[in-house]
């Protein structure tokens, strides 16, 4: 109990995990792929690198063995989503791991995580059920942590057949994609991505930052004339390339507090005991400033990283220096203080 280490698998937010971490006296984990392991030795923040050709050798009995042997307390984060089914996180992975790993059953399913929603009080998009019925403009998205890859937008049955068919032409959608698109109107607005920490130790819901997403091809789109978008039918993507801190006016942050906290407060009924740690509302504020939240993730998500020391509402609240991976570890710390790990763990 005085030893632990902290792990996680080795892309996505691992750096602002281990940073938080060795900042907290936490030993360091880094379960990674050879072709990645330079990031890990020029950011000197992992203590144990164990290498792995694909990261779904993290549910094999030898690499757990070696985890719990370490003593490791496994962050997850999006890749673990995007790599591994939330089945397999949730029944065949035996090292502990700070969350709640139910609610990732909640994440990855577009229904289920639409009820979550709803029931909490929040405004979202309308979805729309199949292609055939599409009669406005959609946003095409998967299951699950994709990181926009694949997305599109289409207002037509015909406008979806076209571009789903485009997309698997160019190896970014597979033809066994159709039955598992989510279609979801699109709504016109700032995209806006709220940081939380639900804090089981402090019984509390922490606003802890902002961020947008730079997303590459239709980010860039714009600086293509109109005419030549025409002339050579472009359809952009929406894959993530990185993201860049966001301010608020402050007349918006109580509706963002308030949401965080029903998202919350329901998932204590829906998967007990609720959220533990960070999570993030993908959200669209109109020019009427309603906010829609079109996602959730029950995790760190990769925005997180902007605010690696420099977050303008964590240090609102903590001072310099604090952020989503100095704060998971800091609750672990103080569970493990509390000898109350088992309320933080799963």
């Amino acid at each position: 109990m005085k030893e632990l280490a902290i792990g996680t698998l080795g892309s996505h937010s691992a750096l602002n995990i281990f940073k938080g971490a060795k900042e907290e006296g936490f030993r360091t984990v880094c379960i990674c792929k050879k072709e990645n392991a330079i990031i890990y030795k020029k950011f000197p923040l992992v203590d144990e690198l164990i290498i792995v050709k694909d990261f779904n050798e993290l549910l094999t009995e030898s690499i757990q063995k070696k985890l719990r042997n370490l003593n490791v307390i496994l962050i997850p984060h999006g890749s673990f989503t995007a790599y591994l089914s939330t089945e397999e996180l949730v029944n065949n992975l035996f090292v502990p791991m700070f969350g709640n790993r139910e609610l990732l059953h909640w994440e990855a399913n577009r229904v289920k995580q639409a009820e979550w929603l709803r029931q909490a009080g929040l405004r979202l998009p309308k979805t729309i059920k199949k292609p055939d019925e599409i009669d406005r403009l959609v946003i095409v998205k998967l299951p699950g942590a994709k990181g926009g890859r694949g997305y599109f937008l289409a207002n037509s049955p015909s406008s979806f057949r076209k571009k789903f068919n485009e997309m698997v032409s160019r190896g970014l959608l597979t033809s066994g994609d159709l039955d598992r698109v989510h279609l979801q109107e699109y709504s016109l607005g700032v995209n806006v991505y709220p940081h939380y920490f639900s804090s089981i130790m402090k019984d509390d819901v922490e606003f802890l930052g902002v961020d947008r997403r730079y997303e590459s091809a239709v980010d860039c789109i714009g600086k293509i004339p109109a005419s030549q978008q025409m002339e050579i039918e472009i359809n952009p993507t929406y894959t993530i390339v990185g993201n860049s801190p966001l301010v608020l006016r402050e007349s918006l942050l109580p509706e963002l507090i308030r949401m965080g906290e029903n998202v919350h407060k329901k998932a204590k009924t829906l998967a007990p005991p609720g959220i533990i740690g960070p999570f993030c509302l993908e959200t669209v504020i109109t020019d009427d400033l309603k906010i829609y939240t079109f996602e959730i993730s029950a995790r760190i998500v990769a925005g997180t990283n902007i605010g690696i020391g420099t977050s303008p509402y964590a240090y609102l609240r903590y001072g310099e220096n604090m952020y989503m991976g100095r704060r998971i570890a800091l609750e672990i710390k103080e569970a493990q203080r509390k000898d109350s790990l088992e309320m933080i763990l799963a």
